[in-house]
């Protein structure tokens, strides 16, 4: 499905989404939340957002914008209810939109005493639950029971500071539901966001994990001083690696050259905004996964997601040499000169 031009219809008002989409909640602080969030208040009157530090609401309210992540976006604050009570924000709302970075997604819900089954979920978690190892639609279904037509995912190439600027981005809403994936991303498209639908939740998940890990590769290379002619080599190599794990986890018919799958692997891998390509230069120009984790003050999701990711392919059995190189330098500390060096020997 080609992405979709722009409605010239006015914005929906909170009646005429009654029933459908409903009251609509972001759930996280960070740059992605605040990114969405300001998209949401595109279209609706009002949103529901869940912070977890009461300092860091009051400071929001003060301000008018996220003291800590893309401050440059300021807000109408009289049409967001904060609260950093999970209940609360559940209890009122019908949408939720999960942004919380996936180590610390479990955390988050362990206060949870509303049940989740009857909403609309959407993650736009690029990560894997740890201990574990569930993408996070799987997460919510096992975990929560949620029916796979509550659940959604967000995906496609879209860093924060991008939206924040209101550049052109595009964005794809998977679904088994089609109908709610449509509505969802009508609601999420404006001037300087294109969106359409897919029903291939899992292999949307499983890109967003993988484009991290393979980010960090090519940030690792970048810091052992390789050039673009090996990055390219290193990404065309990261999408048959993609496409052969998706296959095998999620055995349909997808085009994997699609901006949700290769076109986010190209922007987390090369792109500077990335603090996944970001962590992994620091790794390749010799800093210990410790003191990289410090100074970057930010979660690199692909660090986690690597392990998870091969703790899964044991028992998947893929050939992704690109895996488990960083693996290799991340958690067995083999130095980076070596791994690369013996990866490149395996390319063609």
């Amino acid at each position: 499905m080609l992405f979709s031009r722009q409605s010239k219809e006015p914005a929906p008002t909170e009646q005429t989404k009654k029933g459908r989409i409903g009251t609509i909640a972001i759930m996280g602080g960070g740059s992605w939340a605040t990114a969405i969030a300001k998209m949401m208040l595109e279209k609706n009157e009002s949103i529901w957002w869940y912070m977890r530090r009461d300092d860091r609401i009051e400071e929001f309210k003060r301000l008018s914008h996220n003291p800590a992540y893309l401050t440059s976006v300021h807000f109408d604050v009289d049409r967001i209810h904060f609260s950093s009570d999970i209940n609360e924000v559940v209890k009122n709302s019908d949408t939720l939109i999960f942004v919380t970075p996936s180590p610390y997604l479990k955390g988050h819900l362990k206060k949870l005493k509303v049940r989740l089954k009857d909403k609309f979920i959407i993650t736009a978690i690029k990560g894997i639950v740890p201990d574990e190892n569930l993408v996070c639609s799987e997460f919510f279904h096992q975990v929560y029971n949620v029916p796979d037509e509550n659940l959604a995912v967000m995906g496609g190439p879209s860093h924060a500071e991008e939206v924040a600027l209101g550049r052109l981005t595009y964005l794809t809403i998977g679904c088994s539901d089609t109908t709610k994936a449509e509505e969802f991303a009508e609601m999420m498209a404006s001037d300087y966001v294109k969106t359409k639908t897919s029903d291939d939740v899992l292999g949307i998940e499983y890109a967003s994990v993988l484009k991290n890990v393979y980010a960090i590769a090519a940030g690792i290379c970048n810091g052992l001083k390789y050039g673009d002619n090996f990055q390219s080599v290193l990404i065309s190599n990261a999408v048959q690696e993609m496409e052969r794990f998706l296959r095998a986890v999620h055995p349909i018919e997808r085009p994997v050259v699609d901006s949700v799958y290769l076109g986010d692997l190209l922007v987390t891998g090369y792109s500077n905004f990335s603090r996944n390509r970001v962590f992994g230069t620091m790794i390749g120009k010799g800093y210990s996964v410790k003191s990289a984790q410090i100074e970057m003050e930010m979660i690199a999701e692909g660090y986690f997601g690597t392990k998870c990711m091969k703790d899964i392919n044991k028992h998947m059995h893929v050939n992704m040499p690109i895996l488990d190189a960083v693996y290799n330098i991340l958690y067995e500390r083999i130095s980076p000169t070596i791994e690369i060096k013996l990866l490149t020997d395996s390319f063609r």
